[in-house]
């Protein structure tokens, strides 16, 4: 028997699959659940899916498309996820999941079997240790064996004197300062990076920046600015258009300049500000009277307005719910009648800007001579007046096309994967040239699609994963990490805490990252900006080049001490004892050591290949191998739409 539960605040633990929980505004999720009424319900489900706006949920069955198996994550729209939270309407809905079973539960136990491996330096310093170790074992035995085959005789002096010196070789030969040397190097790699608004949570993180190859990046926050903008506008009256858009919204402007609201509507009185039309303004000369309110049914919102002509009504929404409703549009000031040809303009101008991946909203009005009685949708929505239309878009950071290209020169592939529709991440990406290699997108439905087999040959030329999966992200990080490439992994929700775990290098979100993100990630960005890891790359191969001069010194110099005392072993006498070339070792070797770990970086250090996994720790050659960038249109897979191609 189910069991209606509204304050689950206190009920978190006692709730079982069955029981039916009453939702509103500001209630966070307490398990997974299918919705059973919906009165405008939108939740933010970004932590989650990456979706970077609040989901408009809904009650309708979902009808799987020709070819799919599964509805994608962010797609589910009649289901509600433990973790996200309702930010508008209210809702009822009947739980399906509950702890480890949910969703958030699954990532959970993802983040558990994700294992962390040796860093490139790290392996390095390995293969060097047991390179030295039977080095020294053997020099160890050659020496011992000279000195009683040339006693001829065998006592306890001789054995003692013998090993006496085979102990110095050791001394000499093992860099006793090469401990302190690369902490140090390190530690002062650290600061410089946090001084780059990149806090490094694990040391040896520093150096496996230097030879990242590939890089997988969410879209929202890292490589767009998070916040919905409007960048397109279609009509004849801006100002008017603006002061609609501004007045049949709740957001809010404060004195200080900030919006508060839902993401649109905020987008929305942020733009009208923009062009001089602050809504503090426009409500003290258009005071609201009356509203039909925004219902996910009609997608429509109206607003009642007083004004000292009369009454306006100003109504926005979707553009094929509004369009419908207008008979009259206005032009140069003046109300027209709208034509066939008319609306067709319209629609041709809502297609460029859907092509261009906008969100597009469309505003129109009505002139009362009173006061309407009756603020019924059927009474106010109908006999409009077209005002225009409005494109908005997360638009991409400023800075980032540049961070982009300066990977490219340095080797490094950008690889985007997000929650965000594929239409979306597709035009993302082309602005900022992440496929123009002629690589291409495709969605985690399509993924999920692929066997292994079949990804493992197409991964390569993938450079856009849309409405992808947690467990899907991992897959994509392991198949680069698997065919030998360093990679990296970005993110702030906790969708992404598995793949960041599991990558080389994981690097969370410091501003809207949330705690368990930033508890797995090896790096956080202060400013979560795509430049700064970029930034931290270089700074990553300074300390790498640093740390191999300095290497290379403490091996050359302990070689000619081995060498001495080798010769002068076999010459009969000895010139330094084990505590002298401990001496040497730890104090005169180590600052002319960690001189060369203060280096700076050498030109056009971004303008190289990176070094890659299997580099020669010691080998000046720093070419990272193939890394694949193609050059040429690839063409696209049988199973994928001819769209995702172009």
């Amino acid at each position: 028997m189910t069991r209606a539960v509204r304050n689950f605040r206190h009920y978190n633990e006692d709730l079982v699959i069955g029981n039916v929980i009453l939702l509103e505004a500001g209630d966070a999720v307490p398990a997974d659940a299918r919705i059973l009424e919906s009165a405008s319900l939108k939740v933010e489900e970004s932590a989650l899916t990456g979706e970077s706006v609040p989901v408009m949920k809904f009650i309708d069955i979902i009808q799987l498309k020709e070819g799919e198996k599964d509805v994608s994550l962010g797609d589910r729209k009649n289901m509600l996820y433990m973790g996200s939270t309702v930010v508008y309407g209210r809702g009822k809905a009947i739980v399906t999941a509950t702890g480890m079973d949910t969703e958030m539960g699954k990532i959970a136990d993802a983040l558990s079997q994700a294992e962390e491996g040796l860093t490139p330096l790290q392996i390095k310093l390995n293969q060097l240790s047991k390179i030295l170790t039977w080095l020294v074992l053997i020099i160890c035995v050659v020496v011992f064996a000279v000195q009683i085959i040339r006693a001829g005789s065998l006592s306890v002096d001789l054995v003692l004197d013998s090993f006496m010196i085979a102990v110095s070789l050791a001394v000499a030969a093992i860099p006793e300062g090469l401990a302190a040397v690369v902490t140090v190097v390190l530690s002062i790699g650290v600061t410089n990076m946090s001084k780059r608004n990149a806090i490094i949570r694990r040391q040896t993180a520093v150096e496996t920046l230097g030879c990242a190859q590939v890089i997988c990046s969410d879209k929202t926050g890292t490589l767009t600015q998070n916040k919905m903008t409007v960048v397109d506008m279609y009509g004849d009256d801006q100002a008017r258009l603006a002061s609609g858009m501004a007045l049949c919204s709740d957001a809010e402007l404060s004195e200080g300049g900030e919006v508060t609201g839902e993401p649109t509507e905020a987008a929305l009185v942020a733009w009208a500000n923009k062009v001089s039309l602050p809504k503090n303004m426009l409500k003290e000369q258009y005071p609201r009277c009356g509203e039909a309110p925004f219902d996910s049914g009609r997608k429509i919102m109206s607003t009642v307005h007083q004004t000292s002509d009369g009454i306006v009504q100003f109504t926005k929404g979707a553009v094929d719910m509004v369009i419908p409703k207008c008979s009259y549009y206005r032009k140069d000031e003046k109300t027209v009648q709208m034509t066939e040809k008319d609306r067709a303009a319209i629609l041709s101008a809502n297609k460029a800007m859907a092509d261009k991946a906008l969100r597009v909203l469309a505003c129109a009005e009505r002139l009362w001579e009173s006061e309407p009685t009756d603020h019924e949708p059927e009474t106010l929505e109908q006999e409009l007046c077209f005002v225009g239309l409005c494109g908005m878009i997360d638009p991409v950071r400023p800075e980032v096309k540049d961070a982009i290209q300066e990977c490219r020169r340095a080797g490094i592939r950008p690889i985007m994967i997000t929650g965000d529709h594929i239409d979306t991440a597709t035009a993302i990406a082309k602005e900022l040239e992440i496929i123009a290699d002629g690589t291409y997108a495709v969605t985690g439905t399509q993924l999920a699609a692929m066997d292994d087999e079949t990804f493992a040959k197409e991964f390569q030329n993938i450079s856009v994963y849309a409405r992808v999966q947690p467990e899907q992200k991992t897959r994509i990080v392991n198949a680069w990490r698997g065919d030998g490439y360093v990679t990296a992994m970005t993110g702030d929700g906790v969708n992404n805490a598995p793949s960041i775990k599991s990558a080389d290098i994981g690097v969370g979100m410091g501003i809207t990252g949330t705690d368990v993100t930033k508890n797995v990630a090896d790096m956080i960005l202060a400013d979560d900006n795509f430049a700064t890891i970029v930034s931290a790359v270089e700074e990553g191969r300074r300390i790498y080049d640093n740390i191999r001069k300095a290497i290379q010194f403490l091996l050359g110099s302990n070689m000619s001490e081995v060498l001495s005392i080798f010769f002068a072993t076999l010459m009969g006498f000895t010139i330094l004892k084990p505590v002298h070339l401990l001496w040497i070792n730890l104090v005169t070797d180590c600052f002319p050591a960690l001189a060369l770990g203060a280096e700076k970086a050498e030109p056009h250090i971004m303008e190289r290949k990176p070094r890659g996994r299997h580099h020669n720790g010691l080998s000046r050659n720093v070419d990272g191998g193939n890394l694949p960038q193609p050059e040429h249109a690839l063409p696209a897979p049988e199973y994928l739409p001819a769209r995702l191609a172009e």
